[in-house]
């Protein structure tokens, strides 16, 4: 009789081991401005059984602080966006469980500022000064190559910029100065601009859509930007084109360098399927959906950049850069000097 209950108890054993597992839904928590194509995003759940739920948080910043204030009882299990400005907020917290993906091998070691491999990078894209070819060329002056060129006399009353303190490229724009400049040089820089007759604008939008000649009836041929304007332009253009209307300026330390981060919150009750929903968005297929999907450039070296990136948008050769520690110990500080200087 012991002999049939032992058997008849391994039989349901072997009947719950070969089972059906219940389904998992991941939860990616993210910005606004996140997109992929829904045939990559059909992949991954096909491929793994794995449900994906991505969850729009507002823009980078409030997406990050609502993913800190909900830390050990997180509202997803992975979340996507913070970048390189405020990277040392989230690693101060501790948010991130880390997570040494296989595909990082293939990622190049700039991008990777955290060295814990809590937060691994997903793609880059450098803010740049645009300029519009034609004006430039009708007038027979020649675009500027860096920062200097700007407070020049024969370039007065040409740029268009945005406020840091509302501004995602604004804010790019001023860390870019004072890499180039250091903290002695920045504000001393920006009065010669403000004495340039620079135009500041509160937004991106307003800036491009409403001051930059290229692109309204705006008369400000150089307007700070995207590396990734020029090919944007021919990619939505009503009319097919030829050729790029715009071009970026990416001298060194003409464009500063912003790197998004993917990582696995802490707190997850899934992290092994976490980990492969981290592992598929730092893989090939959906590293080559990001350029025309989010406007910015992959961060594994294997994947293929569509011809308009290849052909209009260089990668500059040494963007600016400052340290995540610093821009996070110092950002409110910059801003509120740049603001006395440039609007009061």
């Amino acid at each position: 009789m012991a002999k049939k209950i032992v058997v008849f108890m391994m039989l349901l054993l072997l009947a719950g081991c070969g089972g059906e597992a219940e389904p998992i839904t991941l939860r990616l928590m993210t910005h606004d401005s996140f997109s992929v194509s829904e045939a990559v995003l059909n992949q991954f759940m096909d491929e793994t059984g794995i449900t994906v739920e991505v969850f729009k948080a507002g823009d980078g910043g409030e997406a990050l602080n609502q993913a800190i204030l909900a830390k050990g009882d997180p509202l997803a299990d992975v979340f996507f966006g913070v970048d390189n400005t405020f990277l040392s907020r989230a690693l101060d917290n501790d948010i991130f469980i880390p997570y040494d993906a296989s595909a990082l091998a293939d990622i190049p070691d700039s991008l990777e500022l955290d060295p814990e491999h809590g937060a691994l990078p997903v793609d880059f894209g450098d803010v740049c000064l645009n300029y519009d070819k034609a004006w430039f060329a009708e007038n027979g002056l020649q675009p500027p190559q860096n920062l200097d060129d700007l407070v020049k006399g024969a370039y007065a009353g040409l740029t268009a910029v945005q406020n840091p303190a509302t501004s995602t490229p604004g804010l790019a724009f001023l860390l870019a100065t004072i890499a180039d400049y250091g903290e002695d040089g920045y504000l001393a820089y920006w009065q010669q601009l403000v004495d340039n007759d620079v135009l500041v604008t509160s937004g991106w939008e307003e800036a491009y859509y409403g001051a930059f000649t290229a692109a309204s009836d705006g008369d400000r041929p150089i307007v700070v930007s995207y590396a990734s304007s020029p090919p944007a332009e021919v990619i939505f253009a009503e009319t097919p084109l030829d050729d790029a209307p715009t071009a970026s300026v990416i001298g060194d330390g003409a464009c500063f360098r912003q790197i998004e981060f993917v990582g696995i919150l802490r707190g997850t009750e899934h992290e092994e399927a976490a980990r492969q929903l981290v592992d598929f968005m730092l893989g090939q297929t959906f590293q080559e959906d990001v350029p025309l999907q989010m406007f910015v450039f992959p961060a594994n070296d294997t994947a293929v950049l569509p011809p308009e990136f290849v052909q209009y948008s260089p990668i500059p050769a040494n963007p600016a850069t400052l340290p995540p520690a610093d821009i996070a110990a110092n950002r409110e500080r910059w801003i509120e000097d740049w603001t006395n200087v440039v609007l009061r």
